[in-house]
C-alpha cells in the first residue's frame, strides 16, 4: 500500500509540476516575445500620456492591442495582473517531486559508487541528502552575489553573462562527480531552476512591489528595481529551455551515464540558450539563423561524444559469449528491480517499465543494457554486487 501510495504521489505531482512549468515558461516567453515586439506608438495622445511601446495581434479570432508605460499611467487599476505563483508552484512541486524519487531512497538515487572522488563514493543517504540541499542552496548564493558584484547597476550584464555560462559549467562538471548520473543532470537543472524562482521571490516581485507603491503615492520609482528585475528575466529566459532539456534526461542513460557526461550536458545547455536567443531576437524583428544552427552543432557534438564508443567493434565480435549466460546474469543482478513483479523493496512496477524476466525485452534492449552496465550506472550503487567479470560478459556480448 506504501509504493502505491509513493506511485500515486509521484503521478500526481508530475502532472502538477508540468502544468505549473507550462504555465509559467508559456507566460514568460510570451511578456519576452511581447517586451521584444513593442514598437513606439503612432497616436501623438498615446505619447504624451506615456507610452512607451505597443502591440497589435490577432488571435483567437479578435485583436489586441498590447501597450507598456515608460512611466506611471494615469491611473493603476486595483486588479493589477501579477506573475508569481505559477513560478512558486513549479520549483515546490519539482522539489517535492525530488524528496520522493531521490531523498526517500538516496543510497540507490544520489550516491554515485563510481566517483573518483573517494569520499563521493563512499557517502551515506543522509550524507548525499544533506549534500544535495546544500548544492542547491550554494548553487543560488553564488549566482545571486555574482550578479550582485559583476553588474550591480546592470551595465555589465554582458560580463555576468560569461561568469554564469562559466558557473554552468562547474555546476556540472561538480555534480557528475558527487552524485550519480541521473541526479547529476536533474540537480544541475535544479539549480537553474532554483535560481529562476528566486529571481522571482527575492528580486522581481518586491522590485516591481516597491514600484507600484512608489506610482500610488505620486512618487519617482527607483530605476534600479525596473533594471534589475528586467536583468533577471533575461537570465530566467535563457535558463528555461536547458531546465526543461535536463529534467526530462532522466530517461536517457546515454547521456548520464557517459564518462563524459557534464560535457554532454554543458554542450546540451549551451544549445539550449543559443536556439533560445534566436526566438527573443525574431520577436525584436531580427533574423539570425546562426544561432539555432550553432544550437545544432552542439547537439550534434553531444551526440558524437556521447556515442558507445565499442558499439561498432561488439557489433562483428565473436566473443562466444552465449545469451543463456548473459540471461543468468541478469536474472540474478537485475530482475529483483526489472520485472514485472519486482521483488525489491519500493518497487511496485519495473523502473521505466523494462522488465527483464523476459528474453524478447533482454534482446530489444541489449545496447541500452551493454551501455548503463559498463559504465557503473547500473545496477544502481550496485545494490547487487554486479562483479566486474560480469560487465566484461555483458559487454562483449554480441549477438
Amino acid at each position: 500500500m506504501l509504493s502505491y501510495l509513493i506511485d500515486f504521489s509521484n503521478f500526481m505531482l508530475r502532472w502538477l509540476h508540468v502544468i505549473a512549468a507550462i504555465a509559467w515558461i508559456g507566460e514568460s516567453i510570451y511578456f519576452v516575445m511581447l517586451d521584444n515586439g513593442l514598437k513606439s506608438p503612432k497616436d501623438e495622445n498615446c505619447r504624451k500620456k506615456g507610452v512607451f511601446g505597443e502591440m497589435w495581434a490577432v488571435h483567437g479570432g479578435g485583436f489586441y492591442h498590447n501597450q507598456k508605460y515608460a512611466t506611471s499611467p494615469e491611473k493603476l487599476p486595483d486588479d493589477l495582473h501579477w506573475s508569481f505563483w505559477k513560478a512558486y508552484t513549479t520549483w515546490l512541486s519539482g522539489f517535492a517531486l525530488f524528496i520522493i524519487l531521490y531523498m526517500f531512497n538516496p543510497g540507490f538515487y544520489l550516491v554515485n559508487p563510481n566517483s573518483s572522488w573517494e569520499w563521493a563514493a563512499n557517502m551515506t543517504g543522509w550524507q548525499a541528502n544533506v549534500l544535495a540541499l546544500t548544492f542547491l542552496l550554494l548553487g543560488w548564493v553564488v549566482y545571486n552575489e555574482m550578479c550582485k558584484r559583476i553588474s550591480p547597476n546592470m551595465e555589465r550584464d554582458g560580463l555576468l553573462s560569461i561568469g554564469v555560462a562559466i558557473m554552468m559549467v562547474v555546476v556540472a562538471y561538480l555534480s557528475t562527480q558527487m552524485f550519480s548520473g541521473r541526479a547529476a543532470f536533474l540537480l544541475t537543472g535544479a539549480v537553474m531552476a532554483t535560481a529562476m524562482s528566486a529571481n522571482v521571490f527575492f528580486w522581481i516581485i518586491p522590485g516591481q512591489r516597491r514600484i507600484v507603491k512608489a506610482m500610488k503615492a505620486g512618487e519617482t520609482p527607483n530605476p534600479l528595481d525596473g533594471k534589475r528585475g528586467k536583468q533577471r528575466s533575461v537570465h530566467n529566459t535563457y535558463f528555461t529551455l536547458p531546465v526543461v532539456l535536463l529534467m526530462i534526461s532522466n530517461h536517457y542513460s546515454f547521456a548520464y551515464s557517459h564518462a563524459y557526461a557534464w560535457v554532454i550536458m554543458a554542450l546540451l545547455i549551451f544549445a539550449g540558450a543559443l536556439i533560445r536567443q534566436y526566438f527573443v531576437l525574431m520577436h525584436a524583428g531580427k533574423i539570425r539563423p546562426g544561432y539555432p544552427a550553432a544550437g545544432v552543432l552542439l547537439i550534434m557534438v553531444a551526440f558524437w561524444i556521447g556515442m558507445p564508443a565499442n558499439q561498432q567493434a561488439n557489433a562483428g565480435a565473436e566473443s562466444g559469449t552465449d545469451i543463456a549466460d548473459v540471461q543468468a546474469v541478469i536474472e540474478q543482478r537485475c530482475v529483483a528491480c526489472h520485472a514485472q513483479s519486482p521483488t525489491q523493496p519500493g518497487f511496485s512496477a519495473p523502473p521505466a517499465g523494462f522488465a527483464y524476466d523476459n528474453l524478447e525485452q533482454i534482446l530489444h534492449h541489449k545496447e541500452s543494457i551493454q551501455q548503463v552496465v559498463a559504465s557503473g550506472y547500473m545496477p544502481l550503487g550496485n545494490m547487487t554486487n554486479m562483479t566486474d567479470e560480469e560487465r566484461g560478459l555483458i559487454g562483449e556480448w554480441s549477438e
